[in-house]
């Protein structure tokens, strides 16, 4: 059950206007096909339904390609990028036991960048995260969480996407290459020391 504040405190309110504007400096409206003012009013609604926990606003794949969503990321001045075909990108799709919101703006409240999980298999944290009552980000989530923080890469750890995949082993990855975040895949046997696997309380929209 979603529990949002009724009465939103101030300083959340700042905060989302705060990341709305990052997204419309990063020119996100622009890629959307829609204005800035479109976009503000899209993000509005959100006002009334904060949460009393930190937050993120991201954007689903319906408002701009996720390979040009990558593109958007930065870390220190150097640009985010990926390797994958767009096609490739457009094969990892939310797993069917997750619930997202209808709008495509949306927030994910509380999300952890999964430090507890570095150094484990991908396929054996899922059950773990599940039994703590959270749910795994997104490929559309993972990179939203990168355009708003990007300092997370460094400061916290790289991550892995568990709630999108494409039908095979692979799970779909961000993380430092060169300076730049990069969108990646890596496979869901294999543990990595430097990867965690993203997760959020709830999703809010």
């Amino acid at each position: 059950m979603t529990v949002a504040a009724e009465n939103p405190a101030a300083e959340q309110v700042v905060e989302l206007h705060r990341q709305t504007e990052i997204l419309i400096d990063k020119g996100l409206p622009a890629l959307a096909g829609m204005t800035e003012a479109a976009f503000r009013a899209l993000v509005a609604p959100l006002e009334a339904r904060l949460p009393e926990e930190p937050f993120v606003l991201v954007t689903s794949g319906a408002i701009v390609p996720l390979g040009r969503l990558a593109e958007l990321a930065s870390l220190k001045g150097k640009r985010g990028f990926t390797t994958m075909e767009a096609e490739d990108i457009a094969r990892f799709a939310p797993t069917s036991d997750l619930t997202l919101p209808e709008s495509p703006v949306y927030l994910i409240a509380d999300v952890d960048t999964g430090g507890e999980t570095l150094n484990v298999r991908p396929d054996d944290a899922l059950p773990r995260m599940h039994a703590a009552g959270r749910t795994p980000l997104t490929l559309d989530e993972g990179l939203g969480l990168v355009l708003q923080h990007p300092e997370w890469l460094r400061e916290r750890n790289c991550f892995e996407m568990l709630g999108s995949r494409a039908g095979d082993k692979r799970v779909t990855g961000i993380w430092v290459s060169k300076g730049s975040p990069r969108l990646g895949w890596c496979w869901g046997g294999n543990p990595h020391t430097w990867l965690g696997m993203a997760s959020a309380a709830r999703r809010i929209g």
